[in-house]
């Protein structure tokens, strides 16, 4: 039931004029790299030194679908941005390094 509404919410985002989906990109660019940040701080910090896991399983949940949106945000607005193989790469790469959304959004989406 929850994959057949992502999916409808993902035929409407292919709908969405550019410059609402570059601004929805952005703001999931931002959101996912302060709860990387934030698992990779808070909830780490509260596995290991406090033997509390539970911060990894809250934090992880919203960090995992927003990785995901980001991802298929990116192909999405990958055209209309005019972004080449190398820098679609470059995109991608900085999902997974901490700050590396907050330079996508300084190098590739400021236009």
């Amino acid at each position: 039931m929850i994959f057949i509404c992502l999916l409808q919410d993902l035929i409407l985002l292919v709908k969405m004029p550019l410059n609402k989906m570059k601004i929805l990109f952005r703001v999931i660019a931002f959101l996912e790299g302060v709860s990387y940040i934030l698992l990779m701080t808070v909830g780490l910090y509260c596995k290991y030194q406090l033997d509390d896991p539970s911060y990894v399983k809250l934090l992880g949940m919203p960090h995992g679908l927003l990785f995901v949106s980001y991802i298929i945000l990116s192909y999405l607005i990958k055209e209309d941005e005019n972004w080449e193989n190398k820098d679609l790469g470059v995109v991608l790469l900085a999902s997974i390094l901490p700050f590396g959304t907050f330079y996508v959004d300084w190098k590739y989406l400021r236009k």
